[in-house]
């Protein structure tokens, strides 16, 4: 046994100041960020050379401030303890717009710029007034567009797998996933029906939800939920409790979900057979249950697998990629996730990358372990999805030994 307390310490003295630092940094992000998120982009549109008239600068100056100062006091009011959704709804909006404004202002302020003035195009306020317009432009585009993706009933996205161990009489098993519903300020109670209906024509055997079902308490947000209560399966519905479950009194969703007829996979596995070949289907709680507090709650992946037989195929549902790190270890064949909204809004998916192991779709983790991950169903606060739209995905599983037709 080797004693390593002479070397930690030095260790840990050299990266307590990094650590430091960076949770300072992170500490003064919510009040540095709506600051950048609104300066850059009125620098850019106003005050980098374009010289607009008087009044167009002071107006534009205006709505800037008021975004800056309403954004943050309508996300307060509409997240915080008041829950107001008209609050919540401009916030999120705001959010939303302001996010696109910079990343195309830093983009094109930048990027196109330089190409005007090596191409020699215009004088300098011409090339300035060049950017705002199109900034501008591309901005209004994206946000229609990403508006309209946001509320539309997602497309299925459908992909055959094969997993080694799967039996022949499985082959063929129909897996529907949906995730990141997000239920919310916006009313989608009918946009929740259209989704239902999608996913009874796709003649599922398997319904799997994994998590982040609303924003808001199962009793708030009941009448967005309910139509879940409508979904069809041959064999099962099953669902797993996601992060924001715990932001909304999580207990309340998995009973309402339990009322609805979804079977809720907490830390507990049900075996799915078929023509003698079982397959295992366990779930877990997201990973943050553990540190809400509220009890029996926490991802625990070997009582998910207590009691299932270690020589069969196992389907995992874990609302969060990250946790294919356990999966794997524990030689889990199929992780079936969401959360990373596949980024939601371009370029946010260079932030998720740093959090998860996968953004979307499928990846390889282990020697076995196959994760799939979903770019989300509806959307979370801003009512934009600009490149990376939602989706319903349709997996078909396939057995590497498929049943022979008589």
């Amino acid at each position: 046994m080797t004693d390593t307390s002479d070397t930690r310490p030095a260790d840990s003295a050299v990266r307590a100041p990094r650590r430091s630092v960076l949770h300072r940094l992170m500490s003064y992000l919510p009040l540095i960020a709506p600051v950048l998120l609104w300066t850059v982009p009125c620098w850019v549109l106003l005050y980098g050379g374009q010289h607009w008239p008087l009044p167009v600068t002071l107006v534009g100056t205006a709505l800037f401030a008021l975004g800056l100062i309403g954004m943050p006091l309508a996300m307060a009011r509409g997240h915080g303890r008041r829950q107001q959704d008209w609050a919540a709804i401009i916030g999120d909006t705001l959010l939303g717009t302001s996010w696109v404004l910079f990343t195309w202002s830093v983009l094109l302020g930048v990027l196109l710029r330089l190409a005007l003035t090596v191409a020699g195009v215009g004088g300098s306020q011409d090339r300035a007034r060049m950017v705002s317009w199109a900034v501008l432009a591309v901005a209004g585009v994206l946000l229609t567009w990403g508006y309209t993706e946001a509320r539309r009933v997602p497309r299925v996205r459908r992909l055959d797998l094969q997993l080694p161990r799967l039996g022949a009489g499985l082959d063929g098993l129909r897996v529907v996933l949906i995730t990141d519903t997000h239920y919310g300020p916006l009313d989608r109670a009918r946009w929740s029906a259209r989704v239902c209906e999608t996913v009874n024509d796709l003649e599922a055997d398997l319904v799997c939800h994994t998590g982040d079902i609303a924003d808001g308490t199962a009793e708030r947000r009941r009448a967005q939920a309910v139509p879940l209560g409508t979904v069809r399966a041959t064999e099962a519905r099953v669902y797993v409790t996601g992060n924001h479950e715990y932001y909304s009194e999580a207990q309340g969703w998995v009973d309402l979900m339990d009322e609805l007829g979804w079977q809720p996979l907490r830390n507990r596995h049900l075996l799915l057979e078929r023509a003698g070949d079982t397959l295992v289907v366990a779930g877990v709680d997201d990973v943050t249950a553990e540190s809400s507090g509220l009890a029996g709650h926490g991802a625990h992946l070997a009582g998910a697998l207590n009691g299932a037989d270690p020589e069969l195929p196992v389907l995992l549902l874990a609302h969060q990629p990250k946790f294919v790190d356990r999966a794997a270890a524990a030689g889990v064949d199929l992780q079936l996730s969401g959360h990373t909204h596949g980024g939601q809004i371009w370029p946010f998916h260079h932030l998720v990358r740093l959090d998860q192991p996968a953004l979307s779709g499928l990846s390889h983790h282990g020697p076995r372990t196959l994760l799939y991950t979903s770019r989300g169903t509806g959307f979370w606060g801003p009512p934009f999805r600009v490149f990376a739209p939602s989706e319903i995905t349709l997996l078909v599983l396939r057995s590497p030994n498929p049943p022979t037709s008589a």
